[in-house]
């Protein structure tokens, strides 16, 4: 159920206690924006290459280096079990990031269709399996970065599966390699919003005077009276 507070700064009041797993994860999407993607690749036992795309995701050490991504549960048609990336890291404990671009954001959404398990991802999304140093999962080849990571932990946090990963190895193009850094200019990538994406367009530096304009909507200064 829902309120609102009434006065100079009127706000909607939501207690997820009273709201369904669905009704939450839409306010979630939709207010923890934008989300940087991690595109993982695993491999089965089998040895069929999985990608797939994942927006609850980010940094979580510096040093051990170390990446941490969300997986959910498994789509209705296969009721009781779990995503493909879930059941190889288990079994094989590595993984590959690799960065979403913009020039790549229709391979990645190919990637995260709900194929058959024994379909290898790479050939369905037209994308090149690279090989890696560390570990035996394949790289996306197209994509400026790629993360090597050997399992850290996985915690299970109510319906979903939080996978740490330590990484091992970075592959960076060399175009975006200045000095110890990323060109992010160069790097041109996309975030994950509510069910839609957008690119990284407008990067500056704070504090600065005139922010409104450089931005496209000017900035809401209501709660700042």
């Amino acid at each position: 159920m829902a309120h609102k507070v009434k006065g100079w700064l009127e706000k909607m009041i939501i207690d997820p206690l009273n709201m369904t797993a669905k009704q939450n994860y839409k306010l979630l999407i939709g207010s923890v924006v934008p989300r940087p993607i991690a595109w993982v690749s695993t491999m089965s036992t089998d040895g069929i290459a999985n990608l797939a795309p994942f927006s609850f995701f980010t940094v979580v050490s510096r040093n051990p280096p170390m990446l941490a991504f969300s997986v959910g549960e498994g789509v209705e048609e296969r009721e009781g079990t779990v995503k493909d990336t879930l059941q190889n890291i288990r079994e094989n404990k590595e993984f590959v990031v690799n960065i979403v671009t913009a020039p790549l954001a229709n391979e990645m959404a190919k990637s995260g269709e709900h194929i058959a398990r024994e379909i290898d991802e790479f050939e369905y999304a037209g994308l090149t399996a690279a090989e890696s140093i560390e570990i035996s999962v394949p790289r996306v080849l197209e994509a400026p970065i790629n993360m090597e990571c050997k399992l850290h932990d996985i915690i299970q946090l109510g319906d979903d599966h939080l996978i740490i990963g330590k990484l091992v190895k970075f592959h960076i193009k060399d175009e975006l390699y200045q000095n110890g850094r990323i060109n992010l200019e160069k790097l041109a990538p996309i975030g994950r919003l509510a069910g839609n994406y957008a690119p990284v367009e407008t990067i500056f530096s704070l504090p600065i005077e005139d922010l409104d304009s450089i931005l496209k909507t000017p900035v809401d200064k209501s709660e700042n009276p």
